[in-house]
C-alpha cells in the first residue's frame, strides 16, 4: 500500500508547487481591479488565453475539472474521496426537490456530474416520476421526504433541514469509514462547524428545541443535545458551551459575525492538513491537496468578488483565507 502512494505523492507535490502562495494571493488583494486580478491569475496558470469578467465562473469550473482530472490520473478508485462530493450531491437533491414542487426549471443552479458522485439528472429524475430506486440507498427516503415536505407543507426551509442535515450524516458516515486521518477529520470539522452555524442562525431565529434537535446532526467533538439546549436559550449560552468544547477559540471569531467563524473554520482545516506535505506513503496528501484547491478557489472566488464590487483592499483582506503552501 505505501508502494501504491509513492508515484501518486511524488506528483502531488510537483503540483502543489503551483498553488498560489500566501504572497500571491495578497498580490491579488492588492490588484488595480478585477482585470489586473485576473492578469495575475493568468500568469499562474488560471484559465484559459483571457479571462474576462463574465467568464470567471467558467474560470472556476475549469479550475475545479483540473483538479479531479488530476487525481483521476493517480488514483484508480477515486471513491476514496467521495466524501468531498457529498455536499455536491445533496445541493443538487435541495434543488431537484424545489424544481419538482413548483415545476420550475434551472439548470444554472445543479452543479456539474464532474464535482458529485451520482449525476443531476439522476436526482432529477427521481423527483420527477417519484421512483427513488435509482438513488444511492442512503439518498432515496431523503428525497422522498423531503419532497413529501414540500408538497404537503409549503415549508421549504423544513425540506432543506432534511436534506442537509442528511448530507452531514452522510459525510460523517464516510469519514468514519476511512482508515485515513485527513478524510476522518474532514469529515467531523465540516458537520461540527456546520452544526454551530446551524446553532447560532437558528437562536437569532427564535428557533425551539425541537427544530434544533431535528437540524442538528451528531457527531464526536459536540454533544449536539447540550448544543440543542443552548441554542434554544440564548447566544451567550451557545458560546459558554462552545467555551467547553475543543471549539472554544471559536467564540470570538462567532462574536464578530457568520462570516469571520466561516474563515476560523476554513483556516482551522488548512492547518490540520498541512502536515500532509511531509507524508509520503499514504492517500493523505491527495485528499489534503484537494481540500487545499478547494480552499485555494473558495479564495479566489472571494477576492475576484470584492474587486467586482468594489470593496477595499481592507475589506477583501478580511476574507482571505490561509495558504496550504
Amino acid at each position: 500500500m505505501r508502494e501504491e502512494y509513492i508515484y501518486a505523492v511524488a506528483r502531488v507535490r510537483g503540483k502543489e508547487q503551483k498553488l498560489l502562495s500566501a504572497p500571491v494571493m495578497d498580490s491579488l488583494v492588492s490588484a488595480s481591479g478585477v482585470g489586473d486580478a485576473l492578469r495575475i491569475l493568468s500568469d499562474h496558470g488560471w484559465g484559459e488565453g483571457e479571462v474576462t469578467v463574465s467568464g470567471i465562473d467558467e474560470m472556476f469550473k475549469a479550475e475545479r475539472k483540473k483538479t479531479w482530472e488530476f487525481i483521476g490520473e493517480l488514483v484508480k478508485d477515486m471513491s476514496v474521496f467521495d466524501v468531498f462530493l457529498y455536499a455536491n450531491d445533496y445541493h443538487n437533491l435541495k434543488a431537484a426537490v424545489k424544481e419538482t414542487a413548483r415545476m420550475e426549471t434551472r439548470d444554472s443552479v445543479f452543479i456539474d456530474r464532474s464535482e458529485c458522485t451520482i449525476d443531476a439528472e439522476t436526482i432529477r429524475r427521481a423527483l420527477k416520476d417519484h421512483d427513488y430506486g435509482s438513488l444511492p440507498e442512503e439518498m432515496a427516503p431523503v428525497a422522498a421526504e423531503a419532497l413529501d415536505v414540500l408538497l404537503h407543507t409549503g415549508d421549504g426551509q423544513l425540506a432543506d433541514i432534511i436534506v442537509d442535515r442528511a448530507a452531514l450524516a452522510r459525510i460523517r458516515e464516510a469519514g468514519a469509514k476511512s482508515d485515513n486521518e485527513i478524510i476522518r477529520m474532514y469529515a467531523e470539522l465540516t458537520v461540527a462547524c456546520a452544526n454551530i452555524k446551524t446553532a447560532i442562525r437558528s437562536c437569532l431565529m427564535k428557533k425551539d428545541k425541537a427544530f434544533l434537535n431535528r437540524a442538528l446532526a451528531p457527531c464526536d467533538s459536540l454533544d449536539v443535545a447540550d448544543l440543542a439546549q443552548a441554542a434554544s436559550e440564548s447566544t451567550d449560552a451557545i458560546y459558554e458551551y462552545l467555551g467547553r468544547t475543543t471549539y472554544a477559540e471559536a467564540v470570538p471569531e462567532i462574536r464578530k459575525s457568520p462570516s469571520a467563524f466561516e474563515r476560523w473554520c476554513d483556516n482551522l482545516m488548512i492547518r490540520k492538513i498541512r502536515p500532509e506535505i511531509h507524508h509520503p506513503f499514504t492517500i493523505g496528501p491527495l485528499a489534503a491537496y484537494i481540500l487545499a484547491r478547494d480552499n485555494e478557489i473558495k479564495c479566489v472566488r472571494m477576492i475576484l468578488s470584492g474587486k467586482v464590487n468594489d470593496l477595499s483592499v481592507d475589506s477583501i483582506r478580511e476574507r482571505v483565507r490561509e495558504t496550504y503552501v
